[in-house]
C-alpha cells in the first residue's frame, strides 16, 4: 500500500481486516518509496523481508511523486505488466478514475472506508487474487 497519510493506511488495513482479508500489507508513505520498494532499491533489497506484492493499493494524491506517476512507472516495467494496481482517491471526481484506468489501473476506489466500502474493496481484491495469471512464455 502506498499512501502519504498514516491514518489512511491504518484505516485501510483495519477495513480490509474487518472485511475478512488477513494477508500481510506492506506500506510505504510516498511515490519514491513505492518505486524503490518495487525496484528492490535500498532499504528494500531483502525480498524475504520486503517481498514483491501480488497487488498494489496506490493513493493518487501524494507530494513529490503522485500515484499517477507511480502507475506510469509500474506500467513501463515489463516485470510488472500484469501487476494489479488499485488506485485510491479521497475524491469522487470521476476524471481521476478515468485517468487511472487510461494509465493502466486495474480499478479505482474512493477512500471513505466505512464497512460497506471496505467489503467492496476486499471483494475486488479477492477477485484479483483468484484471477489466474496468463502462462509465462
Amino acid at each position: 500500500m502506498v499512501d502519504d497519510h498514516e491514518n489512511d493506511i491504518l484505516l485501510t488495513k483495519l477495513g480490509l481486516k474487518r472485511a475478512g482479508l488477513t494477508f500481510p500489507i506492506h506500506s510505504v508513505t510516498g511515490g519514491l518509496q513505492a518505486i524503490a520498494f518495487l525496484n528492490g532499491d535500498p532499504p528494500y533489497q531483502d525480498r524475504a523481508r520486503y517481498p514483491l506484492p501480488f497487488l498494489v493499493l496506490l493513493d493518487i494524491k501524494m507530494p513529490q511523486v503522485d500515484g499517477f506517476e507511480v502507475l506510469r512507472w509500474i506500467r513501463r516495467q515489463p516485470q510488472f505488466a500484469d501487476l494489479p494496481v488499485v488506485m485510491l482517491t479521497g475524491s469522487g471526481d470521476s476524471r481521476q478514475a478515468d485517468t487511472a484506468r487510461q494509465l493502466g489501473a486495474t480499478s479505482c476506489f474512493v477512500k471513505s472506508f466505512d464497512l460497506t466500502d471496505a467489503a467492496e474493496l476486499s471483494g475486488s481484491i479477492k477477485r484479483l487474487m483468484v484471477t489466474p495469471s496468463p502462462p509465462a512464455t
